[in-house]
């Protein structure tokens, strides 16, 4: 699959083209576009819709990983992964409701770590035989 340069989202991005993970990689992608056009909208000062449609991209690209990585680990083994991942995206929302810019851009970095850290461990269990197997909630 082909894919535009990452600007928010650069590890998140290559973990899930690695791993060729078409609909992982597809929302974050579609996540990515999202904090482009929220990043667009901190630094015009202006509340358009796109400071609105990243908090549900979020969710959508969690909701992907965790169907991805299988909710049995991303609840369990994982959990500490997604603990971090919702840490990470609290900050990310709070800098967009502050209209922080720098913020946003330091948050991102660390939301963009947590997120492709729990892909690729999550893939690593799941390859290894570590998680009981995929299942949706």
């Amino acid at each position: 699959m082909t894919y535009r340069a990452s600007v928010f989202l650069p590890l998140t991005v290559d973990a899930a083209a690695r791993l060729d993970t078409g609909p992982l990689l597809g929302q974050a992608l579609a996540t990515d576009r999202a904090a482009d056009e929220c990043w667009t909208a901190l630094l015009a000062g202006c509340g358009s819709p796109a400071r609105r449609d990243l908090a549900p991209e979020l969710r959508r690209l969690s909701e992907a990983t965790s169907v991805h990585v299988g909710t049995r680990w991303w609840f369990a083994e994982g959990g500490e992964h997604r603990r971090r991942v919702a840490s990470a995206q609290q900050h990310l929302e709070g800098a967009v409701a502050d209209g922080d810019g720098q913020e946003f851009a330091l948050a991102f970095v660390g939301y963009d770590h947590a997120m492709a850290r729990a892909i690729t461990t999550g893939e690593h269990a799941r390859e290894s035989g570590a998680v009981g197997g995929r299942h949706r909630r």
